[in-house]
């Protein structure tokens, strides 16, 4: 599951959102041979007209200035895998229903990610969605600078996706709300009152959301902890998730256990592979099922060496939690 924000310094999100809501209008135009077009959703409506989507976030910037970003785009994008699965369950029309109310879902967790008093789910947010099918070539796709396709040619494959484009301000149009504000506060109070935003946080509860509600066994490799490991991570981290990996796949009912285990290893809270291993012993699924124990022997590096870290892997925990409900 790829969720991603897109940001205000390469975004036209300063002004109106009519040329956005135009190009997302694409497929009605390209595709549209007397079918039914694909109409604008949110929490309150699965049949709304763009010309609605374009007055309701351009009316709702009370007090934001000229060079203020006035919307942002979220685009929330199903692997291959998963678009297959739906389809699998549910038929494809059932599939494209289910993305919809996974994006209610999704927006649910962008309005908690701020931490903010009276924004607490998609109802006290603007925001509009819009379903996309395909997904087609660009200039800055290598074929077409190969000349093996053309700069706007269907993309291959499932590319079933949902945009959604979200006002800066809340409902009631008085609070300010940007998933590009990371900054912190002088304290957890100030912090609150600034609307933190934490987008590592808010990406990966897409892919904790679509787990849950759907019973999507996922692997491993497919988690976005693991990626991120693999891209960022330092050798040990690296040896770490390929340990998991190679136990998740000898016992399937670890796997989601696993699967929580590479995030904290993400987040560094795990200590080297080789120390854990020694302890708990020398195969991958043991290391598994012990690290799951509320075990703690001398010398040994299962937990860190700070009880903060433990706390943190905990509140990890809840937060997944909180998006299963």
């Amino acid at each position: 599951m790829f969720i991603n924000i897109t940001d205000n310094k390469e975004a036209a999100n300063k002004g109106s959102s009519g040329g956005l809501v135009h190009y997302l209008e694409k497929e009605n135009r390209l595709d549209f041979k007397g079918q039914q077009p694909e109409y604008w959703f949110n929490g309150q409506g699965l049949r709304i007209e763009p010309y609605e989507v374009k007055a309701k976030i351009d009316g709702n910037v009370a007090k934001l200035g000229r060079d203020d970003a006035k919307f942002f785009l979220v685009n929330i994008s199903p692997s291959q895998k998963e678009i297959a699965f739906l389809i699998e369950q549910y038929g494809e029309d059932g599939a494209r229903e289910q993305m919809k109310g996974f994006a209610i879902r999704v927006m649910d967790a962008y309005a908690q990610n701020f931490n903010r008093g009276g924004v607490n789910s998609h109802d006290d947010l603007v925001w509009f969605a819009k379903l996309e099918n395909h997904r087609y070539y660009s200039y800055k796709d290598p074929e077409v600078g190969q000349g093996l396709k053309q700069r706007g040619e269907r993309k291959e494959g499932e590319q079933m996706h949902v945009q959604v484009i979200v006002s800066r301000k809340d409902a009631t149009n008085k609070i300010k709300l940007s998933p590009m504000n990371t900054s912190r506060g002088k304290n957890a109070e100030h912090s609150r009152k600034m609307g933190q935003f934490d987008r590592v946080a808010f990406k990966q509860s897409g892919e904790t959301l679509f787990d849950s509600l759907f019973s999507f066994d996922r692997q491993l490799k497919d988690t976005m902890a693991y990626a991120n490991v693999q891209k960022n991570g330092d050798l040990a981290e690296r040896e770490q998730v390929g340990v998991l990996n190679s136990g998740a796949s000898q016992n399937k009912e670890g796997r989601s256990d696993a699967s929580e285990l590479a995030e904290g290893v993400a987040e560094g809270l795990l200590k080297a592979t080789g120390d854990m291993l020694a302890t708990v012993g020398k195969t991958a699924a043991s290391f598994i099922e012990a690290t799951l124990e509320p075990l703690y022997m001398p010398g040994a590096n299962i937990v860190p060496d700070h009880d903060d870290g433990q706390r943190k892997k905990r509140k990890k925990k809840s937060l997944g939690q909180q998006y299963r409900r």
